[in-house]
């Protein structure tokens, strides 16, 4: 936002909060508050439309942002939990490999285990890494 925004934003919280908190009879207050509303609507005028559009271009922007974030933070969540049951499943499979069978089935559930978690782990690189290449290719 720029200089001129934020001196809009800032008179008109400044504004509200001095009316909420005076001491001053209902009839001051409408009329401290006119005067206040007439002082914004002026500083309205001075924003250009350049700057006007400037703030709303900028504000979708930080929009699409978040929600791509907000995408990429449910998703990662999700495959994160389902890499961590996996995992457990695969160490399930070893242990009743090593409690039931023998050597040679110990030995296959452990590389099936260990073969899963480095895809899991290589899945969950990839998808903590999508942003950042798309923002390379920007």
């Amino acid at each position: 936002m720029g200089k001129k925004g934020n001196l809009f934003l800032g008179m008109a919280i400044g504004a509200s909060l001095g009316i909420l908190f005076a001491p001053k009879k209902g009839s001051e207050i409408r009329r401290d508050l006119k005067n206040k509303m007439l002082d914004l609507v002026s500083s309205a005028r001075e924003l250009s439309v350049n700057d006007v559009s400037k703030m709303i271009e900028d504000k979708i922007t930080e929009i699409r942002k978040d929600l791509n974030d907000l995408d990429k933070e449910k998703v990662l969540k999700i495959a994160k939990k389902k890499s961590e049951d996996i995992k457990k499943k695969c160490q399930d499979l070893v242990d009743l490999a090593i409690e039931k069978g023998t050597p040679v089935l110990k030995d296959a559930a452990v590389e099936v285990r260990d073969s899963t978690i480095k895809v899991m782990k290589e899945m969950i690189d990839k998808l903590e890494h999508i942003d950042i290449e798309k923002e390379h290719k920007k």
